[in-house]
């Protein structure tokens, strides 16, 4: 495999469960297991639908904008703007919230890939194969 070159406006996949314009630019799709990039535009009062990343870490560089991000897991919300990286650890349930009067576009994703729920979301179909040192089962 070589170097390649990716743009934010040819996404192979958009995700609705992060926002009505999430781009996976970055992931499994394109035969990336460990680096994911999405870009991610949240209009004013929109947010994420809540959820968790079971097997990865989660980093969101905040481009533009503010918002908060909500930690549902540990009954937190925590206000950012342009320049902040939010960080999610493996397992927490979050989401990210443009509700202080601004849209936010931000830079990230899970590391590694998030098989399973991109599994559950339909955006890997379940015979997908996965290199052979990858976890793709959820932990109990």
């Amino acid at each position: 495999m070589a170097i390649r070159v990716f743009h934010r406006d040819n996404p192979s996949l958009r995700l609705p469960l992060i926002s009505k314009d999430a781009r996976f630019v970055v992931w499994p799709g394109t035969e990336a297991w460990n680096a994911n990039m999405n870009y991610v535009v949240l209009e004013p009062g929109e947010a994420n639908v809540p959820h968790v990343h079971q097997i990865s870490e989660d980093t969101i560089y905040i481009l533009k904008g503010r918002g908060t991000a909500v930690d549902y897991t540990n009954n937190l919300s925590l206000p950012f703007h342009a320049g902040c990286l939010v960080h999610v650890p493996v397992g927490v349930k979050h989401a990210v919230h443009a509700d202080l009067g601004e849209g936010i576009v931000s830079v990230g994703g899970p590391a590694p890939a998030d098989v399973p729920l991109l599994r559950k979301a339909g955006a890997l179909p379940p015979d997908v194969p996965v290199p052979g040192n990858f976890c793709v089962e959820v932990p109990e």
